[in-house]
Protein backbone atom coordinates (compact mmCIF):
# COMPACT_ATOMS: atom_id res chain seq x y z
CA UNK A 1 0.00 0.00 0.00
CA UNK A 2 1.27 3.40 -0.68
CA UNK A 3 0.23 5.94 1.96
CA UNK A 4 0.96 9.59 2.76
CA UNK A 5 3.62 9.93 4.71
CA UNK A 6 3.58 13.99 5.18
CA UNK A 7 1.21 16.94 4.26
CA UNK A 8 3.24 19.97 3.98
CA UNK A 9 2.12 23.68 3.37
CA UNK A 10 3.77 27.44 2.52
CA UNK A 11 2.52 30.18 1.14
CA UNK A 12 4.43 32.62 -0.92
CA UNK A 13 3.35 36.30 -2.12
CA UNK A 14 4.78 36.88 -6.11
CA UNK A 15 4.53 40.01 -7.82
CA UNK A 16 2.44 40.31 -11.13
CA UNK A 17 4.61 41.27 -14.33
CA UNK A 18 2.27 44.53 -14.20
CA UNK A 19 -0.65 45.67 -11.90
CA UNK A 20 -4.28 45.36 -13.50
CA UNK A 21 -7.45 46.73 -12.57
CA UNK A 22 -10.85 45.46 -12.52
CA UNK A 23 -14.06 47.22 -11.53
CA UNK A 24 -13.40 47.06 -7.93
CA UNK A 25 -9.28 46.92 -7.17
CA UNK A 26 -6.20 46.97 -8.70
CA UNK A 27 -3.99 44.05 -7.84
CA UNK A 28 -0.42 44.07 -7.87
CA UNK A 29 0.77 40.50 -6.61
CA UNK A 30 -1.11 37.63 -5.88
CA UNK A 31 -0.72 35.22 -2.77
CA UNK A 32 -0.41 31.68 -3.71
CA UNK A 33 -1.04 28.78 -1.20
CA UNK A 34 1.14 25.77 -2.28
CA UNK A 35 0.60 22.65 -0.78
CA UNK A 36 2.78 19.46 -1.08
CA UNK A 37 1.66 15.62 -0.03
CA UNK A 38 4.73 13.31 0.26
CA UNK A 39 4.09 9.56 -0.29
CA UNK A 40 5.77 6.22 0.79
CA UNK A 41 7.51 5.25 -2.43
CA UNK A 42 8.98 9.03 -3.03
CA UNK A 43 6.17 10.55 -5.07
CA UNK A 44 5.29 14.11 -4.29
CA UNK A 45 2.00 15.75 -5.01
CA UNK A 46 1.72 19.19 -5.93
CA UNK A 47 -1.31 21.68 -4.98
CA UNK A 48 -1.87 25.22 -4.97
CA UNK A 49 -4.70 27.70 -4.08
CA UNK A 50 -5.35 31.02 -4.51
CA UNK A 51 -8.43 31.97 -3.22
CA UNK A 52 -9.94 35.02 -3.77
CA UNK A 53 -11.68 36.48 -0.36
CA UNK A 54 -13.77 38.87 -1.84
CA UNK A 55 -15.46 35.70 -3.88
CA UNK A 56 -15.56 33.46 -1.28
CA UNK A 57 -14.63 34.48 1.88
CA UNK A 58 -11.05 33.08 2.18
CA UNK A 59 -7.85 34.48 3.01
CA UNK A 60 -4.80 32.54 2.05
CA UNK A 61 -3.77 33.27 5.44
CA UNK A 62 -6.39 30.91 6.20
CA UNK A 63 -5.79 28.60 3.46
CA UNK A 64 -2.45 28.12 5.07
CA UNK A 65 -3.52 27.75 8.65
CA UNK A 66 -6.04 24.67 7.66
CA UNK A 67 -3.96 23.17 5.68
CA UNK A 68 -1.48 22.94 8.85
CA UNK A 69 -4.48 22.05 11.25
CA UNK A 70 -5.67 18.73 12.11
CA UNK A 71 -8.36 18.91 9.88
CA UNK A 72 -6.01 17.88 6.90
CA UNK A 73 -2.69 16.59 8.97
CA UNK A 74 -4.85 13.62 10.18
CA UNK A 75 -4.98 12.00 6.75
CA UNK A 76 -1.15 11.23 7.07
CA UNK A 77 -0.98 7.57 6.87
CA UNK A 78 -3.75 6.55 4.76
CA UNK A 79 -3.71 5.38 1.28
CA UNK A 80 -3.58 7.48 -1.79
CA UNK A 81 -6.22 5.54 -2.89
CA UNK A 82 -8.44 6.59 -0.48
CA UNK A 83 -7.78 10.05 -1.89
CA UNK A 84 -11.65 10.74 -3.20
CA UNK A 85 -13.03 9.81 0.48
CA UNK A 86 -10.37 12.29 1.92
CA UNK A 87 -11.51 15.20 -0.22
CA UNK A 88 -14.79 14.26 0.70
CA UNK A 89 -13.88 14.57 4.34
CA UNK A 90 -12.19 17.57 4.16
CA UNK A 91 -15.41 19.36 2.33
CA UNK A 92 -17.20 17.75 5.44
CA UNK A 93 -14.87 19.11 8.15
CA UNK A 94 -13.99 22.42 6.45
CA UNK A 95 -17.47 23.00 3.52
CA UNK A 96 -16.74 26.79 3.98
CA UNK A 97 -12.96 26.85 3.26
CA UNK A 98 -13.00 25.79 -1.06
CA UNK A 99 -9.84 27.11 -1.22
CA UNK A 100 -8.21 24.62 1.22
CA UNK A 101 -10.33 22.00 -0.73
CA UNK A 102 -9.02 22.73 -3.94
CA UNK A 103 -5.32 22.80 -2.42
CA UNK A 104 -6.01 19.64 -0.83
CA UNK A 105 -7.48 17.82 -4.12
CA UNK A 106 -5.14 18.85 -6.83
CA UNK A 107 -2.56 17.85 -4.62
CA UNK A 108 -4.34 14.67 -3.64
CA UNK A 109 -5.34 14.15 -7.67
CA UNK A 110 -1.45 15.00 -8.58
CA UNK A 111 -0.17 12.23 -6.47
CA UNK A 112 -2.91 9.63 -7.47
CA UNK A 113 -2.09 10.42 -11.22
CA UNK A 114 1.81 9.60 -10.40
CA UNK A 115 1.03 6.78 -8.90
CA UNK A 116 -1.01 5.05 -11.76
CA UNK A 117 1.36 6.92 -14.38
CA UNK A 118 -1.57 8.49 -16.05
CA UNK A 119 -2.54 12.39 -16.57
CA UNK A 120 -5.48 13.64 -14.20
CA UNK A 121 -7.14 14.05 -17.56
CA UNK A 122 -6.86 10.96 -18.47
CA UNK A 123 -8.33 9.18 -15.39
CA UNK A 124 -11.37 11.42 -15.96
CA UNK A 125 -11.36 10.23 -20.10
CA UNK A 126 -10.04 13.21 -21.76
CA UNK A 127 -12.07 14.39 -24.84
CA UNK A 128 -10.56 17.22 -25.77
CA UNK A 129 -7.00 17.64 -26.73
CA UNK A 130 -6.37 21.53 -27.18
CA UNK A 131 -8.61 25.07 -27.11
CA UNK A 132 -7.39 28.50 -27.47
CA UNK A 133 -7.53 30.71 -24.28
CA UNK A 134 -8.62 34.76 -23.82
CA UNK A 135 -5.76 36.95 -22.54
CA UNK A 136 -6.76 39.39 -20.26
CA UNK A 137 -6.89 43.07 -20.21
CA UNK A 138 -7.39 45.03 -17.74
CA UNK A 139 -9.35 48.38 -17.08
CA UNK A 140 -6.54 50.95 -19.14
CA UNK A 141 -6.54 54.01 -21.34
CA UNK A 142 -7.59 53.14 -25.00
CA UNK A 143 -4.05 53.44 -25.83
CA UNK A 144 -2.71 51.13 -23.37
CA UNK A 145 -5.08 48.40 -24.32
CA UNK A 146 -4.06 48.96 -27.90
CA UNK A 147 -0.44 48.83 -27.17
CA UNK A 148 -1.51 45.02 -24.59
CA UNK A 149 -3.54 44.16 -27.45
CA UNK A 150 -0.94 44.52 -30.04
CA UNK A 151 1.55 42.62 -27.65
CA UNK A 152 -0.88 39.74 -27.28
CA UNK A 153 -1.28 39.55 -31.21
CA UNK A 154 2.13 38.95 -31.84
CA UNK A 155 2.70 36.53 -29.16
CA UNK A 156 -0.36 34.49 -30.99
CA UNK A 157 -3.54 35.53 -28.72
CA UNK A 158 -6.84 35.63 -30.44
CA UNK A 159 -8.92 35.85 -27.75
CA UNK A 160 -9.17 38.93 -25.71
CA UNK A 161 -10.92 39.52 -22.82
CA UNK A 162 -11.73 43.17 -21.76
CA UNK A 163 -12.36 43.95 -17.83
CA UNK A 164 -15.13 46.23 -17.51
CA UNK A 165 -17.86 47.77 -14.99
CA UNK A 166 -16.62 51.39 -13.80
CA UNK A 167 -18.12 53.21 -16.54
CA UNK A 168 -20.59 51.95 -19.28
CA UNK A 169 -19.84 54.96 -21.67
CA UNK A 170 -16.00 54.01 -21.40
CA UNK A 171 -16.20 50.25 -21.68
CA UNK A 172 -18.59 50.92 -24.92
CA UNK A 173 -15.63 53.40 -26.52
CA UNK A 174 -13.30 51.24 -25.62
CA UNK A 175 -14.90 48.38 -27.41
CA UNK A 176 -16.29 50.18 -30.27
CA UNK A 177 -12.47 51.88 -30.87
CA UNK A 178 -10.54 48.37 -30.25
CA UNK A 179 -12.76 46.52 -32.91
CA UNK A 180 -12.30 49.94 -35.04
CA UNK A 181 -8.41 48.99 -34.96
CA UNK A 182 -8.45 45.15 -34.80
CA UNK A 183 -11.24 44.42 -36.62
CA UNK A 184 -11.91 40.57 -36.63
CA UNK A 185 -7.92 40.16 -35.74
CA UNK A 186 -9.82 39.12 -32.11
CA UNK A 187 -12.39 37.38 -30.75
CA UNK A 188 -14.01 39.71 -27.72
CA UNK A 189 -15.29 38.56 -24.41
CA UNK A 190 -15.69 41.09 -21.56
CA UNK A 191 -15.87 40.37 -17.77
CA UNK A 192 -17.54 43.63 -15.42
CA UNK A 193 -16.72 41.72 -12.27
CA UNK A 194 -20.60 42.82 -10.96
CA UNK A 195 -20.13 46.47 -12.13
CA UNK A 196 -23.31 47.11 -13.94
CA UNK A 197 -27.10 47.83 -12.75
CA UNK A 198 -29.41 46.38 -15.11
CA UNK A 199 -29.92 50.23 -17.07
CA UNK A 200 -26.19 50.28 -17.75
CA UNK A 201 -25.97 46.71 -18.77
CA UNK A 202 -29.11 47.07 -21.12
CA UNK A 203 -27.00 49.82 -22.82
CA UNK A 204 -23.88 48.26 -23.13
CA UNK A 205 -25.68 45.22 -24.86
CA UNK A 206 -27.88 47.89 -26.84
CA UNK A 207 -24.47 50.15 -28.31
CA UNK A 208 -22.04 47.31 -28.61
CA UNK A 209 -25.00 44.51 -30.26
CA UNK A 210 -22.65 45.23 -34.33
CA UNK A 211 -19.95 43.95 -32.52
CA UNK A 212 -18.69 40.48 -32.15
CA UNK A 213 -18.78 40.00 -28.38
CA UNK A 214 -18.97 36.02 -27.65
CA UNK A 215 -19.28 36.47 -24.09
CA UNK A 216 -20.40 38.99 -21.19
CA UNK A 217 -19.31 37.91 -17.66
CA UNK A 218 -20.96 38.37 -14.85
CA UNK A 219 -22.55 42.12 -15.57
CA UNK A 220 -24.56 42.65 -12.44
CA UNK A 221 -24.39 42.02 -8.66
CA UNK A 222 -25.28 38.63 -7.45
CA UNK A 223 -28.50 39.59 -5.77
CA UNK A 224 -29.93 40.94 -9.28
CA UNK A 225 -29.08 37.74 -11.40
CA UNK A 226 -32.92 37.31 -11.91
CA UNK A 227 -33.30 40.61 -13.74
CA UNK A 228 -30.88 39.11 -16.58
CA UNK A 229 -33.94 37.06 -17.90
CA UNK A 230 -35.36 40.02 -18.91
CA UNK A 231 -33.46 39.75 -22.31
CA UNK A 232 -34.07 37.59 -24.99
CA UNK A 233 -32.57 34.19 -25.16
CA UNK A 234 -29.93 34.95 -27.40
CA UNK A 235 -28.70 37.53 -25.35
CA UNK A 236 -28.88 35.57 -22.25
CA UNK A 237 -26.52 32.61 -23.70
CA UNK A 238 -23.93 35.17 -23.57
CA UNK A 239 -23.79 35.83 -20.02
CA UNK A 240 -21.17 34.36 -18.16
CA UNK A 241 -21.83 32.96 -14.20
CA UNK A 242 -18.61 33.67 -12.24
CA UNK A 243 -19.09 34.88 -8.62
CA UNK A 244 -22.98 33.84 -8.86
CA UNK A 245 -21.41 30.37 -9.14
CA UNK A 246 -19.80 29.26 -5.82
CA UNK A 247 -20.98 25.94 -5.39
CA UNK A 248 -22.62 23.17 -6.66
CA UNK A 249 -25.56 24.21 -4.58
CA UNK A 250 -25.46 27.54 -6.14
CA UNK A 251 -24.89 26.12 -9.49
CA UNK A 252 -28.45 23.93 -9.43
CA UNK A 253 -30.28 27.58 -8.37
CA UNK A 254 -28.72 29.04 -11.49
CA UNK A 255 -30.58 25.99 -13.44
CA UNK A 256 -33.61 26.63 -12.76
CA UNK A 257 -35.49 27.78 -15.56
CA UNK A 258 -35.32 30.15 -16.81
CA UNK A 259 -31.43 29.98 -17.31
CA UNK A 260 -29.76 33.46 -16.30
CA UNK A 261 -26.55 32.29 -17.29
CA UNK A 262 -26.27 30.54 -20.94
CA UNK A 263 -22.20 29.62 -19.40
CA UNK A 264 -20.76 28.58 -16.27
CA UNK A 265 -17.47 29.84 -15.01
CA UNK A 266 -16.02 27.58 -13.29
CA UNK A 267 -13.23 28.57 -11.10
CA UNK A 268 -11.52 25.50 -9.16
CA UNK A 269 -11.13 27.92 -6.28
CA UNK A 270 -14.28 28.64 -5.58
CA UNK A 271 -15.19 25.00 -6.71
CA UNK A 272 -13.11 23.45 -4.24
CA UNK A 273 -11.08 21.33 -6.60
CA UNK A 274 -11.64 18.57 -8.95
CA UNK A 275 -14.38 17.00 -7.71
CA UNK A 276 -16.76 19.40 -7.22
CA UNK A 277 -15.55 20.91 -10.44
CA UNK A 278 -16.63 17.83 -12.25
CA UNK A 279 -19.96 17.32 -10.34
CA UNK A 280 -20.57 21.44 -11.67
CA UNK A 281 -19.61 20.45 -14.86
CA UNK A 282 -21.90 17.57 -15.12
CA UNK A 283 -24.92 19.29 -14.09
CA UNK A 284 -24.81 21.99 -16.25
CA UNK A 285 -24.15 19.49 -18.96
CA UNK A 286 -27.47 17.97 -17.92
CA UNK A 287 -29.24 21.21 -18.79
CA UNK A 288 -27.32 22.12 -21.95
CA UNK A 289 -25.04 25.11 -20.30
CA UNK A 290 -21.33 25.41 -21.62
CA UNK A 291 -18.45 25.68 -19.41
CA UNK A 292 -16.16 28.13 -19.31
CA UNK A 293 -12.61 27.99 -16.97
CA UNK A 294 -11.48 30.39 -15.10
CA UNK A 295 -8.60 31.43 -12.68
CA UNK A 296 -7.44 34.02 -10.49
CA UNK A 297 -3.47 35.28 -10.39
CA UNK A 298 -2.45 31.81 -9.95
CA UNK A 299 0.39 29.22 -9.85
CA UNK A 300 1.07 26.60 -13.01
CA UNK A 301 -0.01 24.17 -10.42
CA UNK A 302 -3.75 25.29 -9.88
CA UNK A 303 -4.11 26.33 -13.91
CA UNK A 304 -2.85 22.97 -14.95
CA UNK A 305 -5.13 21.03 -12.98
CA UNK A 306 -8.11 23.30 -14.28
CA UNK A 307 -6.81 22.34 -17.96
CA UNK A 308 -6.90 19.08 -17.03
CA UNK A 309 -10.55 18.74 -15.85
CA UNK A 310 -11.56 21.22 -18.51
CA UNK A 311 -10.17 18.76 -21.29
CA UNK A 312 -12.11 15.75 -19.79
CA UNK A 313 -15.83 17.63 -19.52
CA UNK A 314 -17.54 17.52 -23.06
CA UNK A 315 -19.45 20.50 -22.50
CA UNK A 316 -16.39 22.81 -22.13
CA UNK A 317 -16.91 25.49 -24.90
CA UNK A 318 -14.00 28.17 -23.51
CA UNK A 319 -10.95 28.41 -21.72
CA UNK A 320 -9.71 31.62 -20.09
CA UNK A 321 -6.77 30.04 -17.84
CA UNK A 322 -4.45 33.19 -18.15
CA UNK A 323 -3.52 33.50 -14.69
CA UNK A 324 -0.39 32.19 -14.21
CA UNK A 325 1.11 34.05 -17.68
CA UNK A 326 0.89 37.77 -15.30
CA UNK A 327 3.31 35.92 -12.32
CA UNK A 328 6.56 37.08 -12.78
CA UNK A 329 8.75 34.69 -10.80
CA UNK A 330 7.37 30.96 -10.89
CA UNK A 331 8.13 28.22 -8.47
CA UNK A 332 6.91 25.16 -10.91
CA UNK A 333 7.39 24.31 -14.57
CA UNK A 334 5.63 22.12 -16.89
CA UNK A 335 1.98 21.08 -17.16
CA UNK A 336 1.02 22.36 -20.11
CA UNK A 337 2.67 23.71 -23.54
CA UNK A 338 1.05 27.05 -24.98
CA UNK A 339 1.26 27.24 -28.88
CA UNK A 340 -0.29 30.81 -30.79
CA UNK A 341 -2.59 30.96 -27.89
CA UNK A 342 -3.93 27.44 -27.90
CA UNK A 343 -3.36 24.68 -24.41
CA UNK A 344 -2.55 21.62 -24.62
CA UNK A 345 -1.48 19.40 -21.50
CA UNK A 346 2.64 17.70 -21.69
CA UNK A 347 0.56 14.61 -21.75
CA UNK A 348 3.25 13.72 -18.21
CA UNK A 349 1.41 11.30 -14.93
CA UNK A 350 -0.60 13.35 -12.37
CA UNK A 351 -0.15 17.40 -13.32
CA UNK A 352 3.17 16.93 -15.45
CA UNK A 353 4.37 19.70 -13.39
CA UNK A 354 7.67 20.08 -11.40
CA UNK A 355 9.00 22.36 -9.09
CA UNK A 356 12.22 24.60 -9.71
Amino acid sequence: MVHITSIHAYLQRLPLKQPYAIAYQTIYETEIVFLEIALSNGIIGYGASNPFPEVIGETPEQTLGLLQSESIQKHIGKSIDAYREIISDCCRDLPDYPGTQAALDIALHDAYGKVMQQPIAALYGQVIASLPTSITIGIKTLPEMIEDATHYYHQGFRILKLKTGISVDEDIERCIKLYEHFGDQFRYRVDANLGYNFASLNKFIHETAHLPIELIEQPLPVSENQALVQFAEPVRMKFVADESLTSISSAEKLLQHPHPFGVFNIKLMKAGGILAGKHIADTAASKGISIFWGCNDESLVSITAALHLAYACPNTKYLDLDGSFDVLEHVFSGGFILENGHMRLNGKPGLGVYKK
